[in-house]
């Protein structure tokens, strides 16, 4: 069966950008995916990046742009300077991985939740409400947010480290049981046809 390892951050724009198209895939594909929730804004500087603050202002009038744009060709509603980013993604993400340890639930369905609810939805991720409230849409419990906590800092650090380790450097990244790589919500197509065997 195919395995897709999945790192992203609960904040991500680009991230919020793939939508459900990783899920679909693996859906074709029979390939099961892994949720790994990273801190990306200490990605960016283990690995020759910078977060999007510290980067020249042309690269940030860039950015604001190509956003726009891809949400635009996407069909997704954003706000490209929505008023609760940035925050602490740490909470949304270890209610991703509470709730992939717990079962039960959607989890592909729960990180685009929390994604829209930054992007779209004008609310703050990193509040216990907005945070249970994504959460049982996805189909969990909401208590979720309240348990495992230390056991979801443990991993959440883990899969900083597993991303620097296996050559991670932004988000969202996929990499395939086979060890390729996919960087970017614009290259799932790519992903797509090498699970089909044609790239």
């Amino acid at each position: 069966m195919a395995q897709i390892d999945y790192f992203f951050a609960t904040t991500s724009p680009y991230t919020y950008l793939a939508g459900n198209r990783l899920e679909q895939i693996a859906a074709r594909h029979g390939a099961t995916v892994t949720y790994k929730p990273l801190d990306a804004m200490s990605l960016f500087p283990r690995t020759g990046g910078l977060p999007p603050k510290d980067r020249h202002p042309s690269r940030q009038a860039y950015r604001l742009i190509d956003l726009a744009r891809q949400a635009k060709k996407l069909g997704l509603p954003i706000n490209v300077k929505p008023a609760h980013w940035p925050t602490n993604p740490a909470p949304s993400a270890y209610a991703v991985i509470a709730a992939q340890n717990a079962g039960g639930g959607d989890v592909g369905a729960l990180v685009q939740n929390i994604l829209r609810a930054c992007w779209a939805e004008e609310r703050n991720v990193a509040e216990d409400d907005v945070i249970r409230d994504c959460l049982d849409r996805a189909g969990f419990d909401p208590a979720l947010a309240d348990r495992g906590l230390l056991a979801g800092a443990e991993t959440y650090a883990a899969n900083l480290e597993e991303a620097v380790s296996r050559g991670v450097f932004g988000a969202p990244f996929y990499i395939t049981a086979d060890g390729t790589p996919f960087w970017g919500q614009d290259r799932l197509e790519d992903l797509d046809l090498h699970l089909s065997g044609k790239l």
